[in-house]
């Protein structure tokens, strides 16, 4: 596997290696020792989760507060979205800052989400299935958002028609009014 560090460090990008001739490919999509060296910790994953969209819906932003806090492995297995992840650690020196990455079925990239982000994407081909490890279990009540557009982070959302939010997602608070990670 390949780690391509991103602009905020702690998140990553991980490539598989790849085999494939003219019968089609294999690789291996997680291997928890290779993981962990990857990331500099033992990981481990209590939950697997599997969304399907179609083009234009926005997921997120979205995270889990202490001591429910979540880290993630996202990966895109069938079409292609634009995966973002928010800094909300207030002491961290890339608060407010996010990276963004297409993640697709094609490229088979991974993006490793520690805890004290907050993760979103959009779909960008007509529909996309969307996997996800998550180290906490969902906790309604610790279940937190930022606004997936705003301005004080300015994510630069790719153009893919016109949007679909939950209703949940519309309504999130801004970055300055959210409850955030210490």
């Amino acid at each position: 596997m390949n780690i391509i560090n991103t602009a905020i460090p702690d998140v990553k990008i991980i490539e598989p290696k790849v085999f494939g001739d003219e019968r089609g490919y294999f690789y291996e999509s997680y291997s928890q020792r290779q993981f962990d060296e990857a990331v500099g910790r033992h990981v481990e994953f209590v939950q697997d989760n599997h969304s399907r969209s179609v083009r234009g819906v926005l997921r997120g932003l979205h995270y889990q507060l202490p001591p429910f806090a979540q880290a993630k492995l996202v990966r895109c297995t069938v079409g292609q979205v634009f995966d973002v992840v928010v800094d909300i650690r207030r002491r961290s020196p890339t608060f407010g800052q996010w990276v963004g990455q297409v993640l697709s079925a094609e490229n088979k990239r991974q993006l490793w989400i520690p805890e004290g982000f907050a993760h979103g994407f959009v779909t960008l081909s007509e529909h996309a299935e969307f996997l996800y490890k998550t180290t906490g279990y969902y906790a309604p009540a610790h279940d937190r958002g930022v606004l997936w557009n705003d301005p004080a982070i300015a994510i630069a959302w790719p153009d893919c028609g016109p949007l679909q939010l939950s209703g949940k997602d519309q309504v999130q608070p801004l970055l300055a009014a959210a409850e955030l990670f210490d």
